[in-house]
């Protein structure tokens, strides 16, 4: 059972397709609905706002310890609060699967304002700040399960088999879109330490314009959680294919099956190493970057470049996908070993002491930038790859899996950052090596297609 194919029976849809004459692809049974991209519009842009509500304090690493008092373990520690955030990621994943999205949403989003606002409270006291700002960033950690793993889920629920890799890279990726956003609002509005003012004055001018930020997404995640509740529908009346309606194994028996998949296992492993240990370096990009020279606002330039183009190019490749079926593997094969190239670039660059490799700040850039496009790519490829593995579990379950591993490589990685942020060089020999294991694991893999074969030949 662990690493064979679904049986027949479960591939057995519960609406049986009359559409024999039907020339247009569709089942006749299965309708898609233009309020979908309302759907995923609002989805997507509550995950914005957790991504950029993590990544907020490392951008304003240097600021941050001067005018709050933080030491750079305890911009780790910020940081890390996200990977913690998904210890109770089995809840989530229950809530989804038994709810339906919308009760697991709304309870994120609730995490996600009462976080933004206990982390905008203008206590004078500095202490009793820096408490709720920790407290704040945990809670809004808690919001990741969902907005971070239910993006193949709401792709399959709502929409048609032709558009579904692309709407599951624009509702995952946009979480990596705000933290993106995050490299660049901080240091633009946030004024890095300038050793020429007084302290005070210096510090009172960080303070004001970083509570000026928190301020503003508190009233955007507000006026999204408002949204949310006013209308966000767990599925359609009738679902968009075959596979959408078609049985599901159940929660208990989901997680046995995940668990004994020798294949399922090998593939997440392959997502969750590379994808846990950039979301942990690019959490601290401002620290990674100042060794070589690197200003805090440069340094956040490039973390955005690098997780936009990421973005930008991963829905680009699940529209390819989407127009040419069966060819997963062969495209993250050659994005990780783009992303091993581009990795090992940069941290060789990075030691141009030892390397003598030339170390301008133009590849600087370009390295660092590589390595985020190609990783961070991969991102929806890789769920629609699990989906295909492992169907007829349920997406939110498997997605939610391999994004808890993820987060777990992110918040080991950041913990051992908590006794080692004197010397950086070995959280780049970290990312470097991750590549390398995820290709190794993917040229092994073993594909399939289950729920293609479903809706390819069931719905015909």
């Amino acid at each position: 059972m662990g690493a064979g194919s679904s049986t027949e029976a479960e591939r057995e849809p519960l609406l049986v397709p009359s559409n024999v004459g039907n020339t247009n692809g569709q089942p006749v049974n299965s309708r898609v609905y233009g309020r979908r991209w309302l759907v995923l519009t609002l989805f997507s842009l509550l995950a914005l706002m957790q991504g950029m509500v993590w990544n907020f304090w490392g951008p304003i690493a240097n600021s941050a310890v001067q005018a709050y008092g933080f030491t750079n373990s305890d911009i780790a520690v910020l940081v890390m609060w996200g990977p913690v955030g998904f210890i109770p990621w089995l809840l989530f994943m229950w809530l989804m699967d038994k709810k339906g999205l919308r009760i697991s949403l709304l309870l994120s989003a609730f995490f996600m304002l009462l976080g933004s606002a206990l982390r905008s409270i203008p206590v004078t006291d500095q202490h009793l700040r820096r408490w709720l700002i920790h407290g704040g960033q945990l809670l809004n950690g808690l919001a990741g399960p969902t907005v971070m793993s239910a993006g193949p889920y709401l792709s399959t629920t709502w929409f048609a088999p032709d558009q579904r890799a692309t709407a599951t890279a624009v509702a995952s990726l946009f979480s990596y879109l705000g933290g993106a956003t995050s490299f660049i609002v901080g240091p633009l509005i946030v004024p890095a330490p300038n050793n020429s003012q007084a302290a005070a004055v210096s510090n009172s001018s960080i303070q004001s314009r970083t509570q000026l930020i928190l301020y503003a997404e508190l009233a955007v995640i507000a006026v999204l959680f408002t949204a949310a509740l006013l209308y966000f529908p767990s599925r359609p009346p009738v679902p968009p294919s075959v596979a959408a309606a078609s049985q599901r194994l159940s929660y208990r028996s989901s997680i046995c099956r995940l668990l004994s998949n020798v294949r399922f296992l090998m593939i997440s492993f392959a997502y969750a190493v590379p994808i846990g240990v950039i979301a942990g370096w690019s959490g601290v990009l401002d620290m990674v970057l100042t060794p070589v020279n690197i200003s805090q606002v440069n340094a956040g330039w490039v973390g955005f470049w690098s997780t936009v183009g990421g973005c930008v190019f991963g829905v680009a490749m699940a529209r390819f996908a989407d127009s040419i079926r069966g060819m997963l593997k062969l495209i993250l094969v050659l994005m990780l070993a783009g992303a091993s190239l581009s990795s090992t670039w940069f941290t060789l660059t990075c030691l141009s002491s030892f390397t003598h490799l030339p170390s301008t700040t133009a590849i600087i850039y370009t390295s660092c930038i590589l390595v985020g496009i190609f990783i961070n790519s991969s991102v929806p490829i890789f769920f629609e790859l699990f989906i295909e593995t492992v169907y007829p579990v349920p997406e939110g379950i498997t997605c939610g899996v391999v994004t808890f591993l993820a987060n777990l490589a992110a918040g080991l990685l950041l913990f051992f950052l908590t006794f080692y942020c004197t010397d950086m060089s070995w959280l780049n020999w970290c990312l470097t090596g991750s590549c390398v294991f995820s290709l190794v694991l993917v040229l092994f893999f073993k594909e399939s297609y289950d729920r293609l074969y479903l809706d390819v030949f069931v719905s015909v």
